[in-house]
């Protein structure tokens, strides 16, 4: 799973959510920042309202949150989905002594984004594209 750091410089980057069965998601500053939500058509849905979109929460009567808007909280996105964001600028992952890099290609360049952890680096190859780096 990618950290806390990159989901959020993911956000200030403008990566965009639209949340979908399955996705993961923080509540940041709200003293909640280590549980890990997921969207689940059982638990939490993704509702679209004309005031913007609203995550809401079914089954919770012990808690007092029972919805929140989708600005408040934090994406997490999983490694299909990071390599989706990549799109055609994605040649390949591979595995390193020091964890995973992944390698990206953009205007003839290459370049290698590296992370102990596979979606780590595919965080940081999103990053770079978002950045306009060369590749």
């Amino acid at each position: 799973m990618i950290t806390f750091e990159l989901a959020r410089r993911l956000r200030e980057a403008g990566v965009v959510w639209t949340p979908v069965t399955g996705d993961r998601f923080l509540i940041p500053d709200r003293e909640m920042d280590d549980a890990v939500f997921v969207v689940s058509d059982m638990v939490v849905e993704a509702h679209t309202l004309p005031s913007g979109p609203l995550l809401r929460f079914n089954g919770t009567t012990e808690w007092a949150l029972d919805s929140i808007p989708q600005e408040e909280t934090l994406w997490l996105p999983r490694e299909e989905q990071l390599r989706a964001l990549l799109g055609t600028t994605f040649v390949a992952l591979e595995a390193s002594g020091e964890g995973y890099v992944v390698v990206s290609e953009r205007d003839g360049f290459r370049a290698s984004h590296q992370d102990a952890d596979a979606e780590c680096a595919y965080a940081v190859a999103v990053l770079a594209l978002c950045e306009g780096t060369p590749a």
